[in-house]
């Protein structure tokens, strides 16, 4: 009865926190109290102890840096910077926005595609690029290094599996998402954007590409949302129209906060330094540079982020003290063969994700997989780097937060069309994704 109502009051949050626009962290915080101490008698204490402090060190001390980062305009020099590069060229373009994503992913910038839809969909629609490529290229550039280690993503899973004590690699859960990523950057790019590179070599001889003068950008400019409105400068016959102001330079401060991040980056990947504290202490650093600057900061750190997951995996801790997981886990490895059960939570996880929160997703895929991951049948980095791959490659949905930004900065005649073209490709993500990674990742780790 204990794992009943355990696993139906874990369908109510994900449901409730689906269809409404309740914190799915609240909704489990209170299962935590009410599921742990009402129904499976744990003492009261133990499921406050259960609470991940670690985990909210680090999921606050990053996304306090980053909001750090955009507050100061380091992210807003470093669009500029490489968007300068691409000098005009159609499907250059393309993919240094795909690169662009993926390196502000990287830098700890979750929201990364919703900076740059705004961007990337009306460069797209000015220069005649296919704007369902130029959506999914974006997407799936920020997804291919949205386990950094220095991000939410990669900080969640580390987190999960130190607590646990199973071992950790954050390279191999980074290379896996990136590799697969850029491969279907490629494929897309092979199948609608091919005529980007023939149009560029007609128009090489003629001058400046689609109207827009190579190598000239403006610098960017606020809307007021706080993200980069750059845009290449047009030209006519030898005479620039519009006059580019002068380039921003990389001042002090966001000198400091470069480093600050290329600090974490490399500390926590090459000597294993704790994200969470040092992000909290580089993040304490730079306000003290600029006290002034940005007295309100804290309350851009992504709060309803930092709930999601410590709620959530407070409740895990619940059901893993009543035993709840173990019977989940040991079920259906009784019940299927451990390869097959990797498969099909790949593909659970795929499915569930794609209409409902990655984050949250992650968080209740990896603890029902520890039983599987503890059994030793399969290997661990292969089968998580597939469980954490599945969850986020099918946020290309309309229903992600990343979807609806593409869809919302489209500038297409028919939204609605493009809509469902979007669902129609995240109907083939859902469809293979989970089974690419399954035989290149897991069947190889675990045989």
């Amino acid at each position: 009865m204990i794992y009943a109502i355990s696993v139906l009051v874990l369908a109510a949050i994900f449901t409730v926190a689906t269809v409404t626009p309740v914190n799915m962290g609240i909704l489990a915080f209170a299962a935590a109290f009410i599921v742990g101490a009402w129904v499976s008698d744990i003492p009261i204490e133990d499921v406050v102890d259960a609470f991940p402090a670690g985990t909210f060190h680090i999921v606050g001390g990053i996304t306090l840096l980053f909001a750090i980062a955009k507050a100061n305009g380091t992210l807003d020099y470093i669009m500029d910077r490489c968007l300068h590069l691409v000098r005009g060229r159609h499907w250059a373009i393309v993919w240094m926005l795909f690169a662009l994503s993926g390196l502000l992913m990287s830098m700890g910038a979750v929201l990364a595609v919703g900076m740059l839809a705004p961007i990337a969909m009306p460069l797209a629609a000015r220069n005649r690029i296919n704007p369902f490529l130029m959506g999914m290229m974006i997407t799936h550039g920020g997804l291919a290094c949205v386990f950094s280690p220095i991000n939410l993503y990669g900080a969640l899973v580390t987190g999960i599996m130190k607590s646990v004590g199973l071992p950790t690699n954050p390279g191999v859960i980074f290379l896996v998402p990136f590799v697969l990523n850029l491969a279907i950057g490629v494929v897309l790019f092979l199948v609608f954007g091919r005529d980007l590179i023939r149009g560029d070599d007609v128009t090489a001889s003629d001058g400046p590409i689609g109207g827009i003068e190579a190598g000239r950008l403006s610098s960017p400019a606020s809307d007021g949302s706080g993200v980069s409105t750059a845009v290449l400068s047009r030209s006519t016959t030898g005479t620039v129209v519009e006059t580019a102001p002068a380039r921003p330079r990389l001042d002090r401060y966001q000198g400091t906060t470069l480093v600050g991040i290329l600090f974490l980056a490399v500390g926590s990947v090459g000597f294993g330094i704790d994200i969470g504290v040092s992000s909290i202490c580089v993040s304490a650093a730079l306000l003290l540079m600029a006290p002034k600057s940005h007295p309100k900061i804290v309350d851009n750190v992504a709060w309803p982020a930092v709930v999601l997951v410590c709620g959530m995996l407070t409740y895990m801790a619940v059901l893993t003290q009543n035993g709840t997981l173990d019977f989940l886990g040991n079920t259906v490895s009784d019940a299927v063969a451990p390869l097959f059960t990797a498969l099909i939570l790949c593909y659970a996880v795929g499915i569930l994700s794609a209409f409902a929160s990655s984050t949250a997703t992650i968080g209740i895929a990896l603890p029902l997989a520890m039983p599987l991951l503890l059994g030793g049948e399969v290997g661990v980095l292969g089968f998580v780097a597939a469980i954490v791959f599945s969850a986020t490659v099918v946020d290309v949905s309309p229903f992600s937060l990343h979807g609806v930004m593409i869809l919302a900065n489209a500038e297409v005649e028919d939204k609605i069309r493009f809509q469902r073209k979007m669902l129609a490709y995240c109907g083939v993500v859902v469809l293979f994704a989970p089974l690419i990674v399954w035989a290149l990742v897991v069947v190889p780790t675990s045989v």
